[in-house]
């Protein structure tokens, strides 16, 4: 697996990462923002957003003194082809299963 698929499903393995890709979805945050939001301290939410930075799923833009954490959609591209692949493996392997009980029934 590539590196870039890989921390993008490290970056997905915890679940406050899963919760912070939802909420950042929806709306654009400061860490401060999000911390409100959790029962963790500043230091430990800005750690989920550097896994999250770092597998491609988020991206940090310095405005002023704050930094806005903002979800970034073509992160998801290494999963879901991933995963499109597996889709692609059961439509084939099903269709195969339908031709054989169809060969069966005449």
């Amino acid at each position: 697996m590539q590196t870039q698929t890989q921390n993008a499903f490290r970056a997905l393995a915890d679940p406050t990462r899963r919760e912070i890709v939802q909420i950042l979805a929806s709306q654009d945050m400061t860490i401060g923002q999000l911390t409100d939001r959790f029962d963790m301290t500043r230091a430990a939410v800005k750690k989920h957003l550097t896994v999250l930075s770092d597998g491609g799923l988020i991206t940090v833009e310095p405005r002023g003194r704050e930094r806005i954490n903002r979800l970034e959609p073509k992160g998801m591209a290494p999963i879901l082809d991933w995963f499109s692949y597996f889709d692609q493996f059961w439509d084939n392997r099903l269709n195969n299963l339908k031709k054989a009980i169809e060969r069966k029934e005449k």
